[in-house]
């Protein structure tokens, strides 16, 4: 679409009653965010009220008709997804308008590729709207949903606002109480210095009364106590309803675990769901589904999380295990079923789950993906320990192209479970402690070394003569077997990253080179061509807040595992006085490190570990005077020989390297150093 066109929903699709809408951008550094928000308007271009504005700390409309799905990473920066029950918007909201903010002064001429995008109750794409040049503006609306003649249609915006968040909501009728949250937070503080500082008041004792004899007492006749006049009632004040605040509000555990009643260490914690117990692998799948589907359904933050991203509703959500389905002769028994209602309409998933290296059926899923077409289900959804790649299904599934109801097939790693209680518990907070506790014993649960919910544990079969025939010069280009192992890598580093982004409760993504909307069977074949010619698994990680980029190289000529970053040289001062500002940020990092500067032309210079270079930061410095460009920051290990996770395997060489290098070198880092290299060199002197 182009701005300010518009169309009717029903002509794009029979299944508009409830949309999908996607809102993306990406930025050249990887950290530029915005958050997406919505408002229902009247005839007159108003809310209703400030309960019609949708946003981080109003996410979910308590009928079902919007709900604002959260933030999902991309290869190039995020996407933010908003459901719509368009069958329960209210009877006089004549217009929903989509809009997204940036927030400490940020603005979206900033962020690259701005699109929306639309989908049907299905999924299926229908529209997409892109804003080439937004401009100064710290929000901006990028479409709205109109009735007309009973129908809804959509038109293309892109109209932005210099006022940011709370300016849009303000032209729309919204309250806003942004200074209330800061007066409160002062009032608190400064009640609590009161009372730390005000002294101990205590009650003077009464004066001693003169004791009389009982004989010489004079008795006074008691006088009427005259009748206190009548009380007129106050009319009762009407509380203010809060007004909303745009101010982001994060409600998490502390992170500091309390002190242990435990005698020794060798007492164990009850736990809600033990795992020691468990003795095959069926055992494990249908403990590990029942685990994970209840804890869903007791903690409703957590399962729109998991089935917002599958076009879910929000809703009533119950889940069921070890269900049996008719399926002609025999019988089928998914692991488990998820259903949510909403405004008299179910969604139904079926549940396929794996453990341990137990890889997906094609036969199982096939037969649940007919019983779900045939029964009118929404979806069907596997989990196991592997992790699905764009353009390489973990399963090949035939549809029935005749047939007018279309499933859905989506796949969940248990990784990406961890990922999302771990950051709903850690970083972004849940609604009480009681949900964070249930959260808390599932990720006890699925790190149990006997729960077979690891995530991606094997680098498969074709690792180690991959490995041999690099290491006997035999493996040639176009060899399959290479292809897998990159496809081997590709799930290790993104899985790499979302444990690295739950710890962190910041977004790591993997850098991908390649043009977008390259076809990545393309890539991979020729990343496999160059693994045969080279011998080495390369890779980048993104990580929010970081100066430059994170590289990994697994070389396996060498059988070593290389760590590194390059930081950029400071836009003024001398390259001397940087060289002795970057040792003395690295004064806690291993003495091991690798320092190299990098000059003007690409060039590699002076290099040395951290441990010669600290009385010395001056080796650094070219001698001929070339211009400094940056440094590159590196740490080699050995790496794993074995395809497994055990501690001599290949998969915990790479976790250990990421985790050391992070906390070792790249917290210590500047963060307000940029990443890029194209500033101005300044000669070394």
């Amino acid at each position: 679409m182009v701005k300010g066109a518009n169309v009717g929903l029903a002509a794009l699709s029979e299944d508009v009653d409830s949309v999908i809408v996607s809102l993306s951008w990406s930025s050249p550094t990887g950290e530029g965010d915005a958050d997406v928000s919505v408002l229902l308007l009247t005839a007159d271009g108003k809310v209703r009220s400030d309960g019609d504005f949708y946003f981080y700390n109003n996410p979910v409309a308590a009928d079902g008709s919007v709900q604002l799905l959260g933030k999902a990473p991309t290869a190039d920066g995020n996407e933010d997804r908003i459901t719509f029950d368009l069958t329960a918007i209210p009877a006089d909201a004549e217009r929903i308008v989509v809009a997204a903010s940036r927030y400490e002064g940020a603005r979206f001429s900033d962020l690259h590729d701005l699109c929306l995008t639309l989908a049907d109750g299905s999924g299926e794409s229908l529209l997409r709207f892109s804003i080439e040049s937004p401009g100064e503006v710290g929000a901006l609306l990028f479409g709205e949903f109109y009735r007309r003649g009973g129908d809804w249609k959509f038109r293309a915006i892109g109209q932005g606002y210099e006022s940011g968040l709370a300016g849009l909501a303000a032209d729309f009728g919204v309250d806003i109480d942004d200074e209330a949250e800061a007066d409160t937070e002062a009032a608190e503080e400064q009640g609590q210095e009161g009372q730390a500082a005000a002294p101990d008041v205590q009650a003077e004792p009464l004066a001693a009364i003169p004791a009389q004899p009982v004989g010489e007492r004079p008795v006074s006749p008691v006088a009427p106590v005259p009748p206190a006049p009548p009380v007129s009632p106050e009319p009762p004040v009407a509380k203010a309803a809060p007004r909303p605040r745009t101010a982001k509000k994060k409600v998490t555990l502390p992170k500091v675990a309390k002190k242990s009643l435990a005698e020794n260490d060798a007492w164990r914690v009850a736990r809600l769901f033990p795992a020691s117990a468990l003795k095959s692998d069926r055992e494990r799948e249908t403990r590990a589904t029942s685990v994970l589907l209840s804890v869903m359904t007791q903690v409703p933050e957590f399962g729109r999380r998991l089935t917002a991203a599958f076009g879910a509703p929000s809703g009533r959500m119950e889940t069921f295990t070890e269900v049996t389905l008719p399926n002609g002769d025999s019988p089928r028994r998914p692991d488990g079923v998820i259903r949510v209602e909403r405004a008299g309409k179910l969604w139904t998933a079926l549940v396929e789950t794996k453990t341990n290296g137990n890889s997906l059926k094609s036969d199982q899923v096939q037969a649940y993906s007919d019983i779900a077409t045939r029964r009118g289900y929404e979806a069907v959804i596997t989990l196991s320990n592997d992790v699905e790649l764009d353009g390489s299904p973990l399963v090949e599934v035939k549809t029935d192209g005749r047939r007018k109801h279309k499933v859905a097939l989506w796949h969940l790693s248990w990784a990406e479970v961890a990922h999302q209680a771990q950051m709903l518990i850690r970083h972004e907070g849940v609604g009480n402690a009681a949900h964070a506790w249930l959260l808390q014993e599932l990720l006890h649960y699925l790190q149990h070394e006997n729960s077979g919910c690891h995530g991606f544990q094997n680098m498969g079969p074709a690792w180690v003569p991959v490995r041999n025939g690099i290491d006997d010069e035999t493996l040639c280009q176009g060899d399959s077997r290479a292809v897998d192992v990159v496809e081997s890598w590709e799930r290790l580093v993104r899985q790499v990253c979302l444990r690295l982004g739950g710890e962190l409760g910041q977004k790591v993504l993997p850098v991908q080179r390649a043009k977008r909307g390259s076809d990545p069977r393309t890539r991979r074949a020729a990343l496999a061509d160059q693994l045969c010619a080279d011998g080495r698994l390369e890779a980048e990680l993104r990580i929010e807040g970081t100066p430059g980029i994170l590289a990994l190289c697994a070389d396996l000529r060498t059988g070593k595992l290389r760590t590194s970053i390059e930081i950029a040289a400071p836009e003024q001062g001398y390259p001397l006085t940087w060289t002795k500002r970057l040792v003395r940020q690295l004064a806690d990092a291993p003495a091991d490190l690798h320092v190299e500067a990098l000059l003007a032309g690409q060039v590699s210079g002076p290099r040395g570990t951290l441990e010669r270079l600290r009385p010395e930061p001056a080796d650094l410095l070219p001698k001929d005077g070339t211009p400094i460009t940056g440094f590159r920051l590196s740490l080699f290990r050995g790496m794993g020989n074995t395809r497994g996770n055990a501690e001599s395997g290949f998969i915990r060489s790479v976790d250990e390297s990421v985790d050391r290098f992070h906390a070792h070198v790249v917290v210590h880092l500047d963060r307000r150093t940029s990443s890029s290299r194209t500033r101005e060199a300044v000669p070394a002197g």
